[in-house]
């Protein structure tokens, strides 16, 4: 048994707790709002976030930071990625020595285009990141938490370090498989959403199969260009972590990327679309960063251009469309 703390009782965060604390683990789990630890606590249910599902009796929940991580041996991030680096900033005076950080937020900061990785590393400095893994792949949290058989990757490059999470968190509905590629599994996670909000607005213009299996394709060997370029290892864009999480997030109903897409391909504004979202849609915020990594590697990312286009410059969706369809045509390439 490992004392754990769960940093963000988020649908994603409450999930990974439950099922820690389900495998046997002393497991907190932190929450921002006093009142969802309270329910949580008081109701065995996070109402707010994760609303039907029976969370275990041996899960603890708190929203007082320093009382969560005094006795963690693991601390699993699971922060929205614009508000990592602040979060952490107040956890890193409360963190026991040798704690090992494991990072299952999915993004890139927007102001500095750092991965979350990169954020720990710059918050936590060298000790805190002993040890170091993140954890990612196709996984709905409401499927997990209702146990249906789910594959993820934990890549750390200490291997010892990755199968430790992954005796963690497996059993018999969650798979976890060891990777040693960070940045490849980083990038995997945030580039995903921004292709799957293309995926959506592709549903919600009234385009069928064979264009949404177009998109996932292309966007797929985007997103290994940038990885590639930026260090990662093409092979991981092939794994769970790059195709299993794209081809989820861009099909999946209760993807909150690929639901915005929808709305924002029948013509509503993203204003009122955010405004009325209780959950946070990461790839809204990621396609800004995306867009300046691709200038700053100098690879080209039609896809998420065009996506930053219509978010930021109010294309429109169909307009997008036909600007992809209409480029010059050449080779498929992937490198």
């Amino acid at each position: 048994m490992s004392r754990i703390t769960v940093i963000g009782a988020g649908s994603w965060g409450t999930t990974l707790a439950a099922l820690l604390a389900g495998n046997g683990h002393d497991v907190v789990l932190w929450a921002l709002e006093p009142e969802v630890a309270e329910q949580i606590t008081r109701e065995r249910e996070n109402g707010r976030f994760l609303a039907g599902v029976r969370l275990p009796a041996a899960l603890s929940a708190t929203s007082d930071l320093a009382a969560a991580l005094s006795r963690a041996e693991v601390l699993v991030n699971v922060v929205p990625s614009q508000f990592v680096a602040r979060v952490m900033a107040e956890a890193e005076p409360h963190l026991p020595p040798r704690c090992q950080i494991v990072s299952a937020s999915k993004g890139i900061e927007t102001t500095t285009l750092r991965r979350m990785d990169e954020v720990l590393h710059d918050v936590l400095g060298v000790r805190g990141m002993a040890g170091f893994t993140v954890l990612s792949g196709p996984s709905f949290a409401l499927e997990v938490a209702r146990e249906a058989p789910t594959a993820v990757v934990a890549a750390s490059a200490d291997h010892s370090a990755a199968e430790r999470v992954q005796q963690l968190f497996q059993n018999g509905h969650f798979r976890v498989y060891t990777n040693a590629d960070v940045v490849g599994v980083e990038l995997g996670g945030a580039l995903k959403n921004v292709i799957a909000l293309a995926a959506g607005m592709i549903s919600g213009l009234g385009f069928g199969h064979n264009t949404l299996a177009a998109l996932i394709t292309r966007g797929l060997a985007e997103m290994a260009r940038l990885g590639q370029a930026m260090g990662a290892r093409p092979a991981t864009f092939a794994g769970l972590a790059g195709m299993g999480d794209l081809v989820l997030t861009c099909t999946g109903d209760l993807s909150r990327n690929r639901t915005v897409g929808v709305r924002l391909g029948r013509g509503e504004p993203l204003s009122s679309i955010l405004a009325e979202m209780r959950a946070v849609a990461e790839g809204v915020k990621t396609a800004q960063a995306v867009r300046d990594l691709a200038e700053r590697h100098e690879v080209e990312m039609p896809i998420t251009s065009e996506v930053h286009a219509i978010l930021v410059e109010g294309r429109s969706a169909r307009e997008s469309l036909l600007n992809l369809m209409e480029r010059d045509p050449k080779p498929e390439e992937w490198a």
